[in-house]
Formats: C-alpha cells, sequence, structure tokens
C-alpha cells in the first residue's frame, strides 16, 4: 500500500509540477529581463490548448511519425517514476536502476529523433542531427556523474544512492558536471533556446516543427516533465535534505519532504532563469565544447575518488 500512494504521489508530482516550474522559469526570466513575462500558469494554459486541437499529418509521414509521441512520452513518464523525489526509496523500487533510466532516456530521444527525420523535412533533419551530436556528447557525463553517486553505496539503485551526499572534491565535480547536464538535456541557454522560433538556431525544437495538435501537447508535456526530472535527479544525490527516510517514514516525514522537494526544484528554477539571464547562447559549434566540459568533470569526480581521501 504504501509503494501504491508514493507512486501515486511521485505520477502527481512529475506530471502535474512540471509546467508550473515551466512557468516559473519563464516568468523569473521574464522579470529578470524587465519585462512583465507570462502569468504563472501560462504552460497549463498552452498544453489545454495544444490537446484541444486535431493533429495535421504530412502525407509523407509513416507509422513511426505518428507513434513517436507514444513512445516518447512512456520513455520519460518510466524515468521519472524512477527518481526518488519525497523519499529516498523510489517509487519503482527494484527497478530504480540507473543503467534502466539512462536506457529509458534513450529509447525516447531516438524516437523523436526517427520521428523527425520521418518527414523528410529540412528542418526536422537538422534538429534531429542536433539532438543526436549533443546526446552523443551529453550521455557518457550522464553516467559518469550516476557512477561517482553508485561508486560509494556499491550498488546502481537510486533507492540506494539517494541520501546524506558529502560535499568531497568528487562530489562537488560531479555536481558541476551535473549541472551542465541540466541545462544541455533540458535545452536551455546557453546549449539551446526552448523560446526561440528561429529553425536555424533550433536543436530540440526543431524536432517538433512537423507535430501539431494533441501529438504536439503530448510532447510538450513529456518534455517537461524531463526537465523536473533531471532537476529531482540532482536533488536526489546532491541535496537530499529533508528527504523522508528509505524505510518506515512517518506522515510528518513525508510532508517535510515534499515541501523541501518543492522548494528546492524552485530554487534551481530560479537560478536556471539567472543563467539564462545573464548569458548568451552558444553558437551551435561552441556548443560541444561546454558539453564536453561535463564530461571531463565527470572523469575528474571518478579520478578523484580513487586518489583523493574524502
Amino acid at each position: 500500500m504504501y509503494d501504491l500512494l508514493l507512486l501515486l504521489l511521485q505520477i502527481g508530482i512529475m506530471v502535474g509540477i512540471a509546467p508550473l516550474l515551466q512557468g516559473l522559469i519563464k516568468l523569473c526570466k521574464a522579470r529578470l529581463q524587465g519585462r512583465t513575462g507570462p502569468p504563472l500558469l501560462q504552460p497549463y494554459r498552452d498544453l489545454a490548448k495544444q490537446l484541444r486541437r486535431e493533429s495535421v499529418v504530412s502525407d509523407q509521414a509513416s507509422w513511426v511519425f505518428r507513434y513517436a509521441p507514444i513512445v516518447y512520452v512512456a520513455g520519460l513518464l518510466g524515468a521519472a517514476m524512477l527518481v526518488p523525489t519525497v523519499s529516498q526509496r523510489s517509487p519503482l523500487g527494484g527497478f530504480a536502476d540507473a543503467i534502466v533510466f539512462i536506457g529509458l532516456l534513450a529509447l525516447a530521444r531516438f524516437a523523436l529523433a526517427l520521428a523527425a527525420l520521418d518527414t523528410g523535412s529540412n528542418f526536422g533533419g537538422m534538429g534531429a542531427s542536433r539532438e543526436m551530436t549533443f546526446a552523443a556528447l551529453i550521455e557518457p557525463a550522464i553516467i559518469l556523474v550516476l557512477l561517482i553517486a553508485a561508486l560509494p553505496r556499491q550498488s546502481t539503485n537510486f533507492s540506494t544512492m539517494a541520501g546524506e551526499t558529502a560535499f568531497t572534491i568528487a562530489g562537488l565535480l560531479a555536481m558541476g558536471a551535473m549541472a551542465i547536464v541540466i541545462i544541455a538535456e533540458t535545452g536551455r541557454i546557453p546549449v539551446d533556446n526552448p523560446d526561440t522560433h528561429l529553425e536555424l538556431t533550433m536543436a530540440h525544437e526543431g524536432m517538433l516543427l512537423e507535430y501539431s495538435g494533441r501529438p504536439l501537447g503530448m510532447v510538450m508535456w513529456a518534455t517537461q516533465v524531463r526537465q523536473i526530472t533531471f532537476i529531482a535527479l540532482s536533488v536526489a544525490l546532491f541535496l537530499p535534505w529533508g528527504m523522508a527516510p528509505l524505510h518506515d517514514p512517518s506522515l510528518r516525514q513525508m510532508v517535510t519532504g515534499l515541501v523541501a522537494f518543492l522548494a528546492k526544484i524552485a530554487l534551481i528554477g530560479v537560478v536556471l532563469a539567472v543563467i539564462e539571464s545573464s548569458v548568451a547562447k552558444l553558437r551551435i559549434f561552441r556548443a560541444p565544447d561546454l558539453l564536453g566540459l561535463a564530461s571531463v568533470l565527470g572523469v575528474l569526480a571518478v579520478m578523484a575518488t580513487y586518489v583523493v581521501s574524502p
């Protein structure tokens, strides 16, 4: 019964709060730039508008284009259910493995990139090419960050990995790598611009140009879930304060864990808005330098784990 309640709470957080986090980032970014900005709940209205609309499909599209959003949503929701949020215990228990997490993310990315290529659109193919190039550079960093968290506990299970993380040299290097991973995986400045309408500068958004109506709404919602998933993963691994214990948490501990989790993701959302308002978007040929830095930090973190004593 506890696992079922935790799973329902996880679904409510990841699916329900994801658009709110997106709205918070956009609002803070606008205020930092001296603009009024959209209302906090505007992402919910945008999703509702898209989900009510009919979809227009190219006559060049095959079944791959039609079913790719379902695979994309399923992969990201599955990955979101693996990450501990309120409690150190993952809702899916033994399935909450770092290898499974990486595999689900790769499946979702592959499905959307394949759909972008399916219609033969020039901009869709360009966006898919950029997305897969970024993925090849950032996925090693993700693996290294998860390795750093797994090594001290000798387990790749998220329930075991989540906990009090000491601020060692390896941990600080891994935190730096994770910060770059969050920026890259959420498609934010300086790597990408989620609000752009210029096809030549798009990466992730370029893969969505052929979608409309309900499929577009599904993909937009899943992308917001991916954003909160990576932020929740960084919180669980590096900022676990306030999380309910792994075994037999009380109601008070669960409420404290929920409040602490919401506060921490809101704080990270504000930090992302500050970063976007403080730096310019990198040129497409300079972005790999930043993504490569994440892998370098990950390698240094692994070396520090074995060389430098905590």
